[in-house]
């Protein structure tokens, strides 16, 4: 076995989740991912943990999503209650084809998104990462030879994590007590976020692996403005490309897409959540160096900002603050590479892509 494969299993329980003795652990995997599954386990084994696993199959989840009337989609009480008795999640990407689930239809999707809602409350309140496994499918989606994807995947993972949280701390520290951010990109993006009170995060890959951002949450009505999305969002298996929202008062107000604008009306009219922003992220990860139609990576990459459209994050929030609460969180990336600038309160921080502190 690759070297890297077990440098990946020894992070995600060392450094993302710290699992102890006699935990409960789940793992939910895609069968092309049984290398790092493997590796993984022998991790999980060394700290004297209780692991379940479950495969995930993109091909069965669309057969039952094409036979089975929306309507009856209802919440898995089981499901519920195995996470209930969980005290740690892994779940590993790497799929054998990555439009499986283009034809699902959508009127399911929606009804699983609200149906899984209190699973999704469930897993959030305890130890959980995200992680990827770099396949064939993977490599071919991001346009890459398999070989250059292992490279890209483990140069972004495998990497000195504490020297990482230093480097984004410097944002944080700015970030934290600001009142309101501004991010400027090209004719169509302009747009303010008030984040007065809000907590600046430090993703350091913890719950995301990789991670390699900085984070918050705007105010539900804090939002004001217009954003050009100028990379694709891939959203169950489609690529809505040239996304554009437009704000007032924190609501989405106007919305289209070059392609795809079906796909983005159906993120939006999801709930009324959904018409407001849930995060603003920094992507800080200089590894990633180039887009790969994967939001787990594509979201921390050097020279973007990502807002994502649903459910806050929690975290970010003082007591004080009502969270905006969705079915969805959809992330969206703006390319901050040129003629671009990021402000916190009327102080420039970035400008075309480079920090002030990396000068």
């Amino acid at each position: 076995m690759d070297d890297r494969i077990r440098r990946h299993a020894a992070i995600l329980v060392e450094h993302c989740t710290d699992v102890q003795p006699g935990d409960m652990v789940q793992v939910q995997a895609s069968p092309g991912a049984e290398d790092l599954v493997e590796a993984l386990y022998a991790e999980l084994g060394k700290r004297g943990a209780r692991p379940t696993l479950n495969w995930a199959s993109s091909r069965a989840g669309r057969a039952y999503a094409r036979e089975m009337n929306p309507d009856d989609v209802v919440t898995k009480e089981h499901e519920l209650a195995a996470m209930q008795e969980t005290d740690v999640m892994f779940f590993i990407g790497g799929s054998g084809n990555t439009k499986e689930a283009v034809d699902m239809p959508t009127e399911f999707r929606q009804a699983v998104q609200r149906a899984n809602q209190p699973v999704l409350q469930e897993r959030l309140s305890k130890p959980w990462v995200i992680t990827h496994y770099p396949t064939e499918a993977g490599a071919q989606q991001a346009e890459m030879s398999t070989r250059a994807y292992e490279d890209f995947v483990w140069s972004a993972v495998n990497k000195d994590w504490a020297e990482q949280r230093e480097f984004q701390a410097q944002l944080v520290e700015r970030l934290d007590p600001a009142d309101e951010v501004r991010i400027v990109a090209g004719d169509e993006t302009d747009i303010t976020l008030d984040v007065s009170g809000m907590h600046a995060k430090n993703d350091y890959g913890e719950m995301n692996m990789p991670g390699g951002e900085v984070f918050t949450v705007p105010h539900r009505d804090g939002v004001e403005g217009t954003v050009k999305f100028d990379l694709p969002v891939v959203f169950q298996s489609h690529e809505i490309e040239g996304a554009y929202l437009e704000f007032e008062d924190g609501r989405v107000v106007d919305y289209d897409a070059d392609a795809h604008a079906d796909m983005l009306a159906s993120i939006i009219e999801l709930d009324e959540g959904s018409k407001h922003l849930g995060e603003l992220g920094i992507g800080m990860n200089r590894d990633i160096d180039r887009f790969t139609y994967n939001m787990l990576f594509d979201e921390k990459m050097g020279d973007t900002i990502h807002l994502a459209v649903g459910d806050a994050i929690e975290e970010c929030l003082p007591d004080d603050v009502e969270k905006n609460q969705s079915a969805t969180h959809v992330d969206m990336l703006v390319d901050m590479s040129e003629h671009s600038r990021i402000e916190f309160d009327g102080e420039v921080v970035q400008r075309d892509g480079t920090f002030v502190f990396e000068e």
